[in-house]
């Protein structure tokens, strides 16, 4: 039989360049998976300890910062919920970019973030194997390093409720942490917790004041509190294999604002007002525990490990997930080798496998090249998810326009204004990256993999362009 080119295929019929890839693909995704994938995706491991640098660098003004960026995630995960509710596909982004825009972008997009995916499944295994050789030191941390990813690979191999199943009740466990962590620091910021006194604005003006390090201390904490929100496209993925894509992307969308509201800009409130930010445990250990351990609750270290190590396996889990969908939907759509484009099960098992291995394989190169090879793949996706969210800003601009407002449960709002206004946030964001030499040598690296994926993309369209 006769197979009928992608691009063909798209042009016949508006979704069929969702359609085609999602083929096979099970809808075992029930809503309270997707509700609580929704839920707890704004809460890694980035802020329970990354922002502990955030709050070095900005002091008090850090609420600002993650307000900001806050913002612009919200713009962002509007833009796409609009897309993926009208157009649920596995590839979502990737495939709105290649829609809208043409398939290198789609190509460029989609592989950006499978790598970037990737990458950040060998760094979050890394970090929960540092935290569970810490309790058992006798063992090495390969040995824990091969055992998470080892687990994680074989039960996304098996069905994809596996995978919601484990984010549904990791999700819990993260959201009842730090629901636990506000109701106690509001407390204690009021007065009202038993052995503690208020604390009054005294860290918020004292010590150098609200904005000890100035202007530029603000940029770097802007600069953090950006990247802490990474990860949170993976839920319009999984939503095309739930049971109502439309409706599941719609909720997730819609509530995304009081999450992170609630979990980053109120956590930061909360951690600036009981803690001097030039504490040195702020950084070391964390600035979560500093606020336990600072409240006299016990056992706050291990408590928080707990919490960090479920958040990066959860991260681990939401990873290996995403970058096998992607790289699924990318192959399906002619972007990649078709070898692996088989789904059995209702599960795409040689692109988890492929997307577990290359995980793996940057795991190893941590342990023989830490400050070359590993340095540059890092250095590689460190600004990837800008790229991505300007790839989804312009492929929404160009949706738009086209379809009729009765096809988009979620819109967009004050389109096209805030659509420009995010392109233009994010391009502020990508020159402050210049003001700072790491983050300087992270944009350079991720503009040159960027580049190179953008030829190689244009190339193959070329190529493909006549056959079609």
């Amino acid at each position: 039989m006769t197979r009928t080119p992608t691009s063909a295929r798209a042009s016949a019929r508006p979704d069929a360049a969702g359609a085609a890839e999602d083929a096979g693909l099970a809808h075992g995704l029930k809503q309270r998976h997707l509700s609580m994938i929704a839920l707890g995706g704004v809460i890694g491991a980035g802020l329970f300890v990354g922002s502990g640098a955030g709050i070095a660098a900005a002091g008090p003004a850090v609420v600002l910062a993650f307000a900001a960026s806050g913002l612009l995630v919200m713009l962002v995960m509007r833009m796409l919920g609009e897309m993926s509710a009208a157009r649920p596909a596995s590839g979502s982004f990737s495939v709105h970019a290649e829609r809208e825009i043409g398939p290198w972008a789609g190509f460029t997009a989609g592989w950006l973030f499978w790598v970037l995916l990737c990458v950040g499944v060998a760094v979050e295994a890394i970090g929960a194997a540092g935290i569970v050789s810490g309790w058992l030191p006798g063992v090495p941390s390969w040995i824990w390093v091969a055992v998470f990813m080892s687990f994680f690979c074989v039960t996304n191999l098996a069905a994809v409720r596996n995978f919601g199943e484990f984010e549904f009740w990791f999700a819990a466990v993260k959201v009842l942490a730090i629901s636990a962590f506000l109701v106690i620091g509001v407390l204690a910021v009021l007065g009202l917790l038993p052995g503690t006194s208020s604390p009054g604005t005294s860290n918020l003006t004292g010590h150098h004041g609200f904005l000890p390090h100035g202007t530029a201390g603000l940029v770097t904490g802007l600069l953090a509190s950006v990247f802490a929100y990474g990860g949170l496209e993976t839920v319009t993925i999984a939503a095309a294999e739930s049971e109502n894509p439309r409706r599941s992307v719609a909720l997730a969308v819609r509530t995304a604002m009081w999450r992170i509201a609630l979990f980053y800009v109120g956590s930061m409130a909360v951690i600036v007002t009981l803690v001097p930010w030039d504490d040195p445990s702020v950084v070391r250990p964390g600035p979560y525990v500093a606020v336990l351990h600072t409240l006299g609750i016990p056992g706050a270290a291990e408590l928080m490990n707990v919490v960090v190590l479920i958040a990066l396996l959860s991260a681990m889990n939401a990873n290996i997930y995403g970058s096998s969908r992607m790289a699924h939907s990318l192959i399906a759509r002619g972007h990649g080798p078709r070898a692996l484009a088989r789904v059995s099960g209702g599960v795409p098992r040689r692109a988890v496998l492929a997307s577990c291995g290359f995980g793996f394989l940057a795991v190893l190169l941590s342990y023989w090249w830490p400050e070359t090879v590993f340095s540059w793949l890092l250095n590689m996706v460190g600004a990837a998810v800008l790229v991505v969210w300007a790839f989804i800003a312009v492929a929404q601009l160009r949706m738009r326009r086209k379809l009729p407002a009765a096809q988009l449960p979620v819109r967009m709002w004050a389109f096209p204004y805030l659509t420009y206004a995010a392109l233009a946030a994010i391009a502020v964001v990508l020159v402050l990256m210049t003001l700072d030499s790491a983050n300087r040598i992270q944009l350079y690296f991720t503009a040159g993999l960027t580049v190179v994926l953008a030829v190689v993309g244009h190339l193959r369209g070329r190529r493909a362009a006549p056959a079609a």
